[in-house]
């Protein structure tokens, strides 16, 4: 019997440019990156330097403060150069990819017959452990730790969101493969959202518990669903993996090969032809968007456009987004552009809901003016549907109030929840910083 969700309280935001459900190879980038900085809270210790050559799977570099979480080359080349920033800290690591690449063979079992450690090694030596984030923290997992539970979101409700019936309809088999791996992770369930509205083919697969989500975004968010079946208590852990993820991790166990390969949605309205690419993670995306691109400048986004990382100077895809949206820059100013209910291009959370249902915006990166006062509204309510109050946590996350954080629900949240707080607010704070900042002052004050 599947499980039902629906959400009442979010916001759908409609933009030009979804990807169309074709799929095409990306070519093959000359250089691939490995940045450090994608995995938040790793501490890197290099595995190579300068004229090595490595194979796809060969370790890069490993967590200082974990050495069995590694990270592994997306590509067999020689590695190019390290980039460093200040104080030396480690920026990317470039590799010079081969015409042919070369991969690590792995030994591996059957996951329905290996044992618990047995997969954790596999996952730790062919660098796919990273792709389980732990709640709370919303950090990469400990191997160490066995989660309580794990959540997989097949339902993207973000803008532009990418359609995983699409990108998975080809690997069903390395998906189950993948299940049956995660599953031995934990002893508790592993569920599988997905969208109520459309019939998805992963609801046939086995050994996982399927959760039928509807209603405006942030409807497929982990977050919202785990607050629901499986809250998290003291000393519970949580793991979420994206589905994409899983079919990687099933591939690995099927062949003995890692395969960094995915399927991405370039999207966006400033993409001449939206639709789905097969990439590997850390490609160059400079000559990969030259033709792709309409006149005019863009902001060039890894993930989407709520959450997504700048990378309009550094086109390096990132190792967890399986999405390039490329948006207008909005780099002009407007007479009065603070007042939002005046012109087309920004669309406040008021004024949005009087536009026709199917109407679809062109929204720009400007943010149309500073940040102001934080005064207390209720406009943040009306799209977190976590049982929260925002504001409070927000502002407790802000004094770094580690009491008042807990007992206002910090540990059940994380950033990307308050994706929509940062659209719709009046203040233009930043409240996915805020709560990240607020999250690390949560795990140093209850994990030292």
């Amino acid at each position: 019997m599947h499980k039902k969700v629906k959400v009442s309280k979010g916001l759908n935001i409609k933009l030009k440019g979804k990807a169309k459900e074709q799929l095409a190879q990306a070519p093959r980038s000359k250089m691939y990156a490995v940045r450090p900085t994608e995995f938040y809270g790793i501490n890197p210790r290099l595995m190579v330097k300068p004229g090595d050559h490595v194979d796809v799977g060969d370790p890069i570099f490993y967590h200082k403060y974990n050495d069995r979480i590694k990270f592994t080359s997306p590509v067999s080349g020689t590695i190019e150069d390290v980039v460093r920033g200040e104080r030396r800290k480690i920026l990317k690591i470039l590799i010079k990819a081969d015409e042919q690449d070369r991969y690590k063979k792995f030994d591996i079992k059957d996951p329905k017959k290996a044992s618990r450690e047995e997969i954790l090694e596999v996952l730790l030596e062919s660098g796919l452990f990273p792709v389980f984030k732990q709640r709370p923290y919303d950090v990469i997992a400990k191997p160490e730790d066995e989660p309580k539970a794990i959540f997989i979101s097949a339902y993207d409700s973000a803008p532009l969101g990418v359609n995983y019936d699409f990108i998975l309809s080809d690997r069903l088999k390395d998906f189950q493969a993948g299940i049956d791996a995660v599953k031995k992770l934990t002893s508790g369930k592993v569920y599988l959202i997905v969208d109520n509205n459309s019939a998805s083919k992963l609801e046939n697969i086995e050994g996982i518990e399927i959760i039928k989500a509807e209603g405006p975004h942030p409807a497929g968010n982990p977050s919202v669903h785990i607050e629901k079946f499986e809250p998290i208590g003291k000393g519970d852990r949580i793991w979420v993996v994206n589905p994409a993820h899983i079919a990687q991790i099933g591939s690995l166990f099927n062949t003995g090969k890692y395969n960094p390969e995915k399927v991405v949605a370039l999207a966006g309205s400033m993409v001449k032809d939206p639709k789905y690419y097969s990439v590997i993670p850390g490609a160059d995306l400079t000559n990969f968007l030259n033709d792709k691109l309409k006149e005019g400048e863009a902001r060039i986004i890894s993930g989407n456009v709520l959450t997504g990382s700048n990378i309009s100077e550094d086109t390096f895809l990132n190792f967890y987004d399986n999405e390039i949206s490329v948006i207008p820059l909005g780099n002009k100013s407007r007479f009065l552009g603070w007042m939002p209910f005046l012109g087309e291009n920004r669309k406040s959370f008021y004024n949005f809901s009087l536009l026709p249902g199917n109407k679809e915006l062109d929204l720009d990166a400007n943010l149309f003016g500073e940040e102001r006062a934080f005064v207390m509204t209720e406009e943040f309510d009306s799209v977190i549907p976590m049982d929260i109050y925002p504001v409070h946590l927000l502002k407790a996350a802000l004094l770094g109030d580690v009491e008042k954080m807990e007992s206002l629900g910090i540990l059940e949240v994380a950033p990307e929840d308050f994706a929509l707080v940062d659209y719709i607010s009046s203040s233009k704070l930043d409240a996915q910083y805020i709560i990240r900042k607020g999250l690390d002052i949560m795990q140093v004050e209850m994990e030292s």
